[in-house]
């Protein structure tokens, strides 16, 4: 067990809210470095056709958010968070080192059929898999200590998450402009083995740490973890043998896409009839109320990042081919840069976030959390609307950089109202018992989020000839038609919660 040192403080909040934060900042490295570069590697090394690239990005997404309902549930009644924070950041690194190697790039044959490097594309889909899983450990048992290091009444608590957010966001930043330049001009195994080395410094900052953590993130009852299991294995290690086997089924479902299409169907009725069945055995009423009130939350989620998430599909191939990217006569800005604007802006506005929801609380005027989500809604639609605004006065074809700037640049400020309330709000508004696996839920409908965006971002998909767009102004039309559509979805559903926002505060019973 962790040593338990008293409580320390840094700028104000525990010392061990800077230990998660650094550990969340390298893995988020090494996550969105290799996420910036996946689309790109798999349409122009691997030619994958559009349709086919956004549905692999989809479903593996889909799948590194839809684990951390049962890596939650696994840590919330076994293994305590911190033991599966460290397992998911072993599999972690795996995965991402594998991820360097690239094998041959894909030929397009003369009678027009592509001849791909099977061999290491199977080690590409099996990297895949440990990160989905390791993701799965670590990523919603991670943010649920950053809970345990608050009261539910501490008015920290926002801000907390706010700079552990920014935290998450700072790895971003320099992964998707590290990693993107080494992937593009030098390699994608540079680019992707950068992401391995980001990770590798994630887990040895977490050990190093644990100490700050007060003793939070350990198990509930570790006697549990030595029962045996059919007499000879102990259930701890029956967990780890357990996610090894997870990393295989992964390997398979990360290329079959209507397979992970339907787990995410039944995983998500599954835990919704499972919160139905916690509100009907709870005979408490301010329980039962605050959890409809998440589940709301949780389902407008949804809308939020199934638009939020096209920056890693269909605006990373806009920026690619429909963006003036001309920085000089003897630079071009590369895709994959435009990427690091989202956590760039967050580093510079979370600070700015945090103080105005303390400010606001100061004078009792602080949103509550179904107001703050309404708003990030709308945000990302404008964000859209922007788009649509640039394409229709595009000139020779190509789009001025400044409307994908205000377009990043409106989605942040909607995330920065949504996503880091969102993650407080589940830890105050879930019941005590299932906060972990309340966690794992919003990050399922994520999942689910990032499946969905996928499928919209095909609406744009294009014709291409070894990796390059052949009619550029069927392109442009193409994104122009996905970014309205995108736009009216963000009006229409903020502006359903935002009416419905004064019910759901009372049912909050005076948390916001």
């Amino acid at each position: 067990m962790a040593e338990i040192t008293k409580q320390k403080e840094i700028l104000g909040h525990p010392a061990g809210l800077f230990v998660l934060f650094g550990t969340e900042m390298w893995e988020r490295f090494s996550f969105y470095g290799m996420k910036a570069l996946l689309l790109f590697y798999l349409t122009k090394y691997h030619l994958f056709s559009d349709d086919n690239g956004n549905l692999l990005v989809g479903s593996y997404a889909a799948l590194v958010y839809a684990l951390p309902v049962i890596g939650g549930f696994l840590a919330d009644k076994y293994l305590g968070f911190r033991k599966a924070v460290i397992f998911g950041g072993i599999l972690l690194v795996l995965g991402h080192l594998g991820m360097a190697f690239e094998g041959n790039a894909a030929t397009l044959n003369a009678d027009g059929s592509i001849t791909r490097d099977n061999a290491a594309l199977q080690i590409f889909y099996f990297s895949l898999a440990l990160i989905i899983v390791g993701v799965g450990f670590l990523k919603a048992n991670i943010s649920s200590i950053v809970g345990e290091l608050y009261t539910k009444e501490d008015k920290r608590r926002d801000s907390g998450f706010t700079i552990f957010y920014m935290g998450i966001n700072l790895g971003s930043f320099l992964a998707t402009l590290i990693c993107g330049w080494l992937g593009e001009h030098y390699g994608w195994n540079y680019g992707f083995g950068a992401a391995g080395v980001g990770m590798t410094l994630g887990l040895i900052t977490f050990i190093w740490g644990q100490k700050f953590l007060m003793g939070k993130a350990e198990p509930g009852n570790p006697a549990i973890l030595k029962e045996k299991v059919l007499g000879f294995l102990n259930k701890e290690n029956a967990i780890y043998l357990g996610g090894l086997v997870a990393v295989v089924l992964s390997w398979q479902m990360v290329q079959r896409h209507s397979v992970v299409e339907l787990l995410l169907m039944v995983a998500g009725a599954a835990s919704l009839l499972g919160i139905i069945w916690y509100m009907i055995k709870s005979d408490d009423k301010v329980e039962r109320d605050r959890l409809i009130v998440l589940t709301i939350l949780i389902l407008f989620s949804v809308v939020f990042w199934a638009l939020f998430e096209q920056a890693y599909t269909s605006m990373n191939l806009f920026a690619d081919r429909a963006i003036d990217r001309e920085w000089s006569s003897s630079f071009t800005i590369p895709a994959p840069w435009f990427l690091s604007l989202n956590a760039l802006f967050i580093i510079l506005f979370a600070p700015v976030f945090a103080w105005l929801w303390i400010k606001l609380d100061k004078r009792n005027a602080n949103p509550n959390a179904a107001i703050k989500f309404s708003i990030g809604i709308l945000l990302a639609g404008f964000g859209f609307g922007v788009l649509v605004l640039g394409g229709n006065l595009a000139e020779g074809g190509k789009v001025a950089m400044i409307w994908l700037v205000l377009a990043y640049l409106l989605h942040t400020w909607g995330e920065l109202c949504l996503s880091p309330v969102g993650l407080s709000s589940v830890t105050k508004l879930s019941p005590g018992k299932i906060v972990g696996f309340m966690m794992g839920v919003w990050f399922l409908a994520t999942a689910g989020s990032e499946y969905i965006a996928a499928l919209l971002a095909n609406i744009a998909s294009v014709d291409t000839h070894a990796g390059e767009v052949t009619d550029a102004a069927e392109a442009l039309a193409g994104y122009n038609e996905l970014f309205y559509i995108l736009f009216i979805m963000g009006m229409i559903f903020g502006g359903i919660l935002l009416v419905a926002s004064p019910f759901l505060k009372k049912l909050m019973h005076g948390i916001k």
